[in-house]
């Protein structure tokens, strides 16, 4: 199979999703990513037993779905930065390797001595690459942030879905949303500096915020805002379909579940519907026959959809519009997300065996290489790798033992 991230080795010092995601796509891709642990805690995220409101573990098993998704396929080594006994350690892993990446604030890094010019140091080849809250210049460069602070309501998403009259703002609609959007951009930026460094032979400084990647993805409506001179004017949304298209929009069905229609060309895919619906008589309807017609009588012709598609269950109306041509889906929730027949075809589930032996699943990253999925190995468990990588180094028993005996690894 081929992994075009065969032969980089990727060193992260980093916690919890956002900068850690990306090196589990690079993992995915074939990089050897080896992630440097606190000799003693860990990754912070190990801790996290409650998300969003769920149990993070299963009771009697030890596959813990917010570690293995930002962490598969890596190599855990437990390095106690602080102490000066890990020095020597560090600086050779950094030797080592292409990419050095971090989500550490700035007074972090420079008390760990792991800033680029430290880094650097030890090897002027290396990829520098720093995941922020908001930016590595500016009045908040010291300051922390998470997605739902720095990509959700910062870049605009969470104005964006929050209706003007909510007693309460919309959350985010997953765990780690943002941040694994922002793992994948991340993900990108090293695969530019990395070609960037074959052809000119430069090493880049790659910066990546949650900020900025929030207002990328929300970049039309800003956009817009820029071009207007100021805050766009309240959304007026109908109570069916959109102002001009009765085609667009979500529906209910009899049994309280959702269809979201996206058909552009409503004049194009109104008879299409119509015939699905078999109701062929309100193509001829003198209100609607007409793209021009429809367009000036959406509300009524959304109306008249919303009844109809609250006729019947959402399982028949999968079955009806897969009939069609028409551009639509099935809202689904996350258990069906987990089923999708076109994600399992297109190997973007795959299984993988955790520690224990047992059998999971997990969603893969969306990129693909020649036609052929990702093939996921576990998460690392807890400084696991230690003694296996620092042996790569060439560092032998005995220095092992005595960096073990000073703390400075685990």
């Amino acid at each position: 199979m081929h992994r075009p991230m065969e032969g980089v080795r990727v060193l992260e010092v980093a916690q919890f999703t956002f900068v850690p995601s990306a090196g589990a796509v690079l993992a995915d891709w074939g990089a050897d990513v080896i992630k440097i642990e606190h000799a003693e805690r860990g990754d912070a995220q190990r801790g996290l037993v409650r998300v969003l409101g769920y149990e993070a573990v299963s009771a009697g098993a030890s596959f813990f779905p917010i570690m293995e998704g930002p962490n598969r396929g890596k190599r855990s080594v437990g390095l106690a930065l602080e102490k000066p006994g890990a020095r020597k350690v560090l600086d050779e892993l950094i030797r080592n390797s292409d990419i050095f990446l971090t989500n550490f604030l700035p007074e972090a890094r420079a008390k760990l001595r792991i800033d680029l010019e430290d880094v650097r140091a030890a090897n002027p080849n290396i990829i520098y690459v720093r995941g922020s809250g908001f930016g590595a210049r500016g009045p908040e460069a010291d300051k922390g942030g998470y997605d739902s602070t720095a990509f959700w309501a910062r870049g605009g998403s969470a104005a964006g879905v929050t209706p003007e009259d909510s007693d309460r703002m919309t959350r985010m609609p997953a765990g780690a949303y943002g941040d694994s959007i922002g793992g994948m951009t991340i993900a990108g930026g090293i695969a530019a500096a990395l070609y960037a460094r074959a052809t000119t032979g430069e090493p880049s400084v790659v910066d990546v915020s949650l900020l900025g990647v929030g207002a990328w993805a929300t970049q039309f409506t800003a956009n817009m805002a820029l071009l207007s001179g100021g805050p766009l004017p309240p959304k007026i949304q109908p109570e069916h379909g959109s102002a001009t298209n009765p085609l667009v929009g979500a529906y209910r069905t009899a049994d309280a579940r959702w269809i979201e229609l996206s058909m552009l060309q409503p004049g194009r895919y109104w008879p299409e519907f119509c015939r699905l619906a078999g109701r062929e008589e309100l193509i001829e309807d003198e209100r609607f026959d007409s793209t021009a017609k429809l367009m000036a009588n959406a509300a009524e012709a959304a109306q008249i959809v919303a009844e109809i598609i609250a006729g019947r269950n959402f399982e028949d109306w999968v079955e009806i519009l897969g009939r069609g041509e028409g551009q639509w889906a099935a809202v689904q929730n996350s258990w069906e997300v987990g089923q999708d027949p076109s994600l399992r075809a297109n190997g973007l589930i795959a299984p993988l065996e955790d520690v224990d032996g047992v059998q999971r699943e997990m969603i893969t990253n969306p990129v693909q290489f020649d036609e052929t999925p990702a093939m996921l190995t576990r998460g690392p468990q807890f400084a696991e790798h230690t003694d296996e990588v620092l042996r790569e180094l060439g560092i032998d028993d005995e220095e092992l033992i005595a960096l073990k005996i000073d703390g400075a690894v685990t």
